[in-house]
C-alpha cells in the first residue's frame, strides 16, 4: 500500500506544479525537457545497481523504452497545444477519462474477475471524474477535437502500455531502470523538438524553465516507477490499482485547488468528490 499511496502523493503534486508553472509564466515545455533529464537522473542515482544490470547483452527493452518515450514527450507536448487551443477543461477532461481504455483493455486481456462491487465502484469513479473535471462556465466550442481524441487514447494507450511491459516484457531488468531510461530517452527526443522551435523562432532557453523542470523531474519520477510497483506490490488486479491511484489524484488536486488556490466549490464538484470517495471506498471492500 505505500508504493501506491507515495505515487497517489507524487502524482498530486505534479498537478499543483503545473498549476503553478501558469502563475510563474513558465514555459511549460521547456520545463518538461528538463524534468525528464532530471526525473531519469533521480532513478539512476538512487536505484542503479551496476554489479546486477548489463543493457548492452540482451536489448529486448529498447522497443518498449522507445515506445514510452514517445508516448512520453508527445502527449505532454500535445496536451500543452490543445490547452492553447481547446481550453485546459476540455484537454482536462479528454486525459483523465482515458482512463476507460487501460481498464477495459486489462479486463478483457488479463481475464479480471467482473464482480459487483467493481463494476459499481469504476463506474462512480467515472462519475466522480467527470463531475469534478467539467468546467463551470458554458462549453466552448473546440477548435482543434482531434487533438482531443488524439490525447484520449494516446492517454489511455500509455498507461496500458506502462502496465503491459511490467507485467509481461521486464523481466530482468528493474522497474527503476526502465523507468530511468524511458524518462532519459524522452528528454533527449524533447531537446531535438527544443531545437527545432529554437531555429524558427528564436527562442531562448531560461533558467527559470530549468528550474521548474527539475523540480518537476522528482514527482514525475516517482509517480510513475511507484505505479508500477504497485501493480506488484498490492496483490489487487491491475484495474483496480489503476482506477483507485487516478481517483484518488483527482480528489486529492480538487481538495488542494478548493482550499490553497481558493477554486469555486459547486454542488457538481462536491456531488464529484462524493461518488470518487465512494468509488475508491467500493474498490477498496472488493479487493
Amino acid at each position: 500500500m505505500i508504493p501506491l499511496i507515495l505515487s497517489i502523493f507524487s502524482s498530486t503534486i505534479i498537478l499543483v506544479i503545473f498549476k503553478l508553472f501558469q502563475k510563474l509564466n513558465i514555459n511549460t515545455f521547456q520545463a518538461i525537457v528538463f524534468n525528464y533529464f532530471t526525473a531519469s537522473v533521480i532513478g539512476f542515482a538512487f536505484y542503479l545497481k551496476p554489479t546486477q544490470i548489463n543493457l548492452t547483452n540482451d536489448l529486448y527493452w529498447l522497443p518498449a523504452v522507445i515506445m514510452c518515450a514517445l508516448l512520453f514527450i508527445g502527449l505532454f507536448f500535445l496536451i500543452g497545444k490543445s490547452s492553447q487551443i481547446n481550453g485546459i477543461a476540455s484537454t482536462s477532461i479528454s486525459v483523465k477519462m482515458s482512463l476507460v481504455i487501460p481498464i477495459t483493455l486489462m479486463i478483457l486481456i488479463y481475464l479480471e474477475k467482473l464482480s459487483v462491487f467493481k463494476v459499481v465502484g469504476i463506474s462512480l469513479a467515472f462519475i466522480g471524474i467527470l463531475l469534478i473535471s467539467l468546467p463551470n462556465a458554458k462549453k466552448q466550442e473546440n477548435k482543434a477535437k482531434w487533438m482531443l481524441i488524439v490525447l484520449f487514447i494516446g492517454s489511455g494507450l500509455l498507461d496500458f502500455t506502462l502496465n503491459f511491459i511490467q507485467k509481461n516484457i521486464l523481466h530482468s531488468m528493474d522497474l527503476s531502470i526502465f523507468t530511468s531510461i524511458s524518462l532519459g530517452t524522452a528528454g533527449i527526443i524533447g531537446c531535438f523538438i527544443l531545437i527545432k522551435q529554437g531555429a524558427k523562432r528564436s527562442m531562448k532557453i531560461k533558467l527559470k524553465n530549468i528550474l521548474a523542470g527539475i523540480i518537476l523531474g522528482i514527482p514525475n519520477y516517482f509517480s510513475i516507477y511507484l505505479l508500477l510497483l504497485s501493480y506488484r506490490s498490492t496483490h489487487w488486479e491491475d484495474s483496480t490499482v489503476l482506477a483507485i491511484t487516478n481517483v484518488s489524484v483527482i480528489i486529492c488536486s480538487a481538495m488542494i485547488g478548493f482550499i490553497v488556490f481558493k477554486e469555486r466549490k459547486t454542488n457538481k464538484k462536491i456531488i464529484g468528490l462524493l461518488a470518487a470517495i465512494l468509488a475508491i471506498i467500493t474498490l477498496c471492500f472488493e479487493n
